[in-house]
């Protein structure tokens, strides 16, 4: 039997509970690690931000659940398990009772970083005594506890991605936060029910999806609109719907990637990128394109901001913002804005004409409007 870390942020300790503490999951990057687990080793919790073990979990084995636990992420290698101990993050283990008892916090040196051994999961603890400690003192919690107020704002803290970029001959480290998806204030929405504008982006989701997999594109959609659905059609169980992203990004990027409404896939390639503006406001999804352009600048694919047609004032003034201007590609160059009406007339006169199978993916750049402005003499 083995000990490993298993780390969690305050929300994705609440939905692991939530789900019914029986499966743990690690991002993709992590499956050659992973196939070292192995059935009675134990996963041993902690909360990145409040710095407290909260739990002790016994490994089953690899389970093929794809339910939607975690807003966060995905989480795909994926491990039914059984709880041993279980604690609310107030009557946790700080990690400052276990300062001088194990390897990776031998003193106040160790304190913050503890040697890197908390950066990532699932990471072995190579002194089983380690292991053994914590156990027991997550064991002596649960029969005596103790409860330590705890920061509401560290308890909530987003996770870090560690994103490597190249500055000049240089390689620059950063730590990146990557925002959830916004709903829009209602003075921004169309005057509409907002079950209507809900509607109104799925159905939109559905059109691009199904146009992008009749193209011979793979299909992603959004993480969490897969359950919805259009016509009595789940979006998530569409034909050429894929349940992993390509594998050479970063976890940053892919997080990014992983909350843009419908992505057309090549292979490892994205082609095409959609963000559907009904619900959310045009800023979050303008921000979420610039992002994926400051983490990958050397991605060539084609951008498009959908939008009901009386959006389109504000899809101009938002992408003319100095954020989205001085990027080294200017999003107004790269970002196409499809109106509503405008793109389900385009799709409507393919359908009737047959010419799906025939398509360019660049025929929307040829229909969608770019709003950066012609160079004039002054």
């Amino acid at each position: 039997m083995y000990y490993w870390l298993d780390l969690f942020t305050g929300t994705t300790w609440q939905e692991y509970l939530d789900a019914g503490a029986n499966v743990s999951g690690f991002r993709a990057r992590k499956r050659n690690i992973c196939k070292k687990v192995k059935p009675g080793d134990i996963f041993l919790c902690y909360l990145t931000g409040v710095m407290r073990w909260v739990g002790a979990i016994e490994v089953i084995g690899p389970t093929d659940d794809k339910r939607v636990i975690w807003k966060e992420g995905d989480f795909p290698v994926r491990f039914a398990v059984k709880p041993i101990v279980l604690l609310k993050p107030e009557t946790g283990v700080p990690m400052a009772d276990l300062e001088e008892k194990v390897a990776f916090y031998t003193g106040a040196k160790d304190r913050g970083k503890f040697k890197g051994f908390v950066r990532g999961s699932p990471n072995l603890f190579k002194n089983p005594e380690d292991g053994i400690l914590v156990l027991g003192l997550l064991k002596q919690a649960k029969a005596n506890p103790i409860v330590r107020p705890v920061d509401p704002k560290k308890l909530a803290r987003k996770p870090l991605y560690k994103v490597i970029r190249k500055k000049g001959r240089k390689r620059v480290t950063a730590h990146v936060i990557v925002p959830d998806v916004e709903k829009a204030p209602l003075s921004e929405l169309p005057v509409l029910p907002p079950e209507e504008n809900v509607k109104l982006h799925t159905k939109i989701q559905y059109l691009l999806m199904k146009l992008g997999a009749e193209m011979g594109y793979d299909i992603w959609v959004a993480r969490n609109d897969r359950s919805r659905e259009w016509h009595g059609r789940k979006l998530g169980a569409l034909p050429k719907v894929v349940t992993e992203l390509p594998t050479q990004f970063d976890d940053a990027t892919n997080r990014t990637i992983e909350l843009i409404d419908v992505l057309w896939l090549k292979g490892n390639s994205i082609h095409a990128a959609f963000e559907v503006e009904s619900t959310t406001s045009i800023y979050s999804g303008l921000l979420r394109m610039s992002d994926l352009l400051s983490l990958q600048p050397n991605l060539n694919i084609s951008l498009f901001l959908v939008a009901p047609d009386e959006r389109r004032d504000k899809v101009e003034q938002e992408i003319s913002r100095p954020t989205f201007k001085f990027l080294d590609k200017p999003l107004s160059e790269v970002c196409g804005f499809l109106s509503f009406s405008k793109l389900m007339d385009k799709l409507d006169g393919i359908q009737k004409l047959g010419l799906t199978s025939s398509l360019k993916s660049n025929f929307l750049k040829n229909t969608a409007e770019y709003f950066h402005p012609e160079d004039n003499d002054v």
